[in-house]
């Protein structure tokens, strides 16, 4: 038989070609892979903390709940609290420092103050993140959140909406704005699912990629003793990696049903909750590992009735000392860390294998654009960490910090997810100490 590369390439070799084979692998037989995932999410709040309510008395492993914190407790085996970190980029030039705080949320970069298109930033480190987590996976991040608006205009006194609305930066000029609609997201993720699909069909489905394979080995293992040693080499690799797909392929299976679909019309805490679970759906049927949630924007102005608060979020933050404003903002607090844990609760009922949950295989990052909402410092953050990114994370404890760059941190939780960087920011030069396991 005569070959040549139009018959060969027109054969069952085409339709599995080196770009298609990722798509072509179960994604959700993680359990087979020799290293398990790992994943980044960010949570943002907005308007800050009651930060005597938040900053446990004692360090170390032994620190005392607080009012705040509470609800995080049936973790604090997988935390790390954090105080005493500084994200001093974040400060502004004059007024609008909730927005220049969100834009330096996840990039610790000073943004420029404008109101129009002229925008400055730099890339987040979601986004650093997401080629090195998801490469290969649906979508490289989600951008999820309560609270949207165009990202064009002026949102704190002369400050860009960009900076109010996003904090997932892939570029210098391009925040990625955040889809808020739960019912939206689940058909962005689940379009074309089919609930209905039995085993045997699901059975058919594989014996049919298996059967490509097949043909495909079959087609070049005849071609190629009609190559060159170079050709012979690439070809080599090329069947290489079907065989690896094939191992994959016979793998059993885990059937991704997201269940059904949520609202479009929810309240705001009830959207929260409904986004939580996508976010947890999302991890679980594998389609990202990166993803950030905004739980409001900027200086945002919710309500909170689901904790008996029904003034401005924003306008209780400027709480002048006033005992009656401390205490509906700790209220606004605490049911902003049930949302916290509820979605570490999520992560923690996700099967990794070997043993280990999500979460025990995430980092999830949990802070706000500012310390006090009165008082607007950029200065001793609240900050959680949850999840060991495989182990390579301490947990269990609190530690205080002297004023450390949030941007050193940043650079650890890449270093424990895989990626590691030298410089991040305008001021982060090193891995904040304690936070990796040595």
């Amino acid at each position: 038989m005569s070959w040549s590369r139009r018959k060969f390439l027109g054969g069952a070799a085409a339709m599995i070609g080196l770009p298609m084979l990722a798509s072509l692998q179960p994604r959700t037989a993680r359990g087979a892979d020799p290293v398990l995932p790992k994943r980044f999410i960010a949570m943002y709040l907005p308007c800050g903390i009651v930060m005597n309510n938040w900053t446990p008395s004692t360090e170390g492993a032994g620190w005392a709940p607080t009012p705040i914190l509470a609800p995080l407790d049936p973790y604090r085996s997988k935390l790390q609290i954090l105080s005493g970190l500084n994200n001093l980029p974040g400060r502004s030039d004059g007024g609008g420092d909730h927005a220049s705080g969100t834009g330096a949320f996840l990039t610790c970069t000073h943004v420029r103050k404008t109101a129009g298109s002229d925008i400055s930033n730099d890339v987040s480190v979601d986004q650093l993140l997401a080629p090195v987590l998801s490469g290969g996976l649906p979508f490289p991040s989600l951008e999820l959140g309560t609270d949207g608006g165009s990202s064009v205009g002026d949102c704190d006194t002369g400050y860009s909406c960009s900076y109010a609305r996003s904090i997932a930066w892939s570029s210098a000029t391009t925040p990625l704005p955040k889809q808020t609609n739960p019912a939206a997201v689940f058909d962005r993720m689940f379009a074309g699912y089919d609930p209905d699909a039995s085993a045997a069909e699901i059975a058919r489905r594989k014996l049919y990629r298996t059967s490509v394979l097949d043909g495909a080995l079959e087609e070049a293992s005849s071609l190629r003793s009609r190559l060159g040693r170079t050709d012979q080499a690439k070809l080599d690799e090329y069947m290489a990696s079907v065989r690896d797909l094939e191992l994959r392929i016979d793998q059993p299976v885990k059937v991704c049903r997201p269940g059904t679909p949520p609202s479009s019309s929810l309240g705001f805490a009830a959207r929260s909750s409904a986004i939580i679970d996508l976010m947890a759906i999302a991890i679980e049927c594998d389609l990202t590992r990166v993803i950030t949630y905004m739980l409001g924007n900027a200086g945002s102005s919710n309500a909170h009735p689901q904790v008996g608060v029904t003034e401005s979020h924003h306008e209780l933050s400027h709480h002048m000392g006033n005992p009656d404003n401390l205490a509906k903002l700790t209220q606004i607090n605490k049911w902003e860390m049930d949302q916290l844990a509820y979605l570490l609760s999520k992560l923690e009922q996700i099967d990794d294998g070997n043993g280990v949950t999500a979460l025990d295989n995430s980092i999830v990052f949990c802070s706000s654009e500012i310390e006090d909402g009165d008082a607007h410092r950029h200065s001793n953050l609240p900050v959680v960490v949850a999840g060991g990114a495989g182990g390579t994370i301490s947990t269990g404890v609190h530690r205080r910090y002297n004023a450390q760059p949030l941007a050193d941190l940043f650079i650890a939780l890449m270093g424990g997810l895989g990626l590691d960087v030298g410089t991040f920011g305008d001021d982060g030069t090193r891995p904040l100490a304690g936070i990796r396991v040595s």
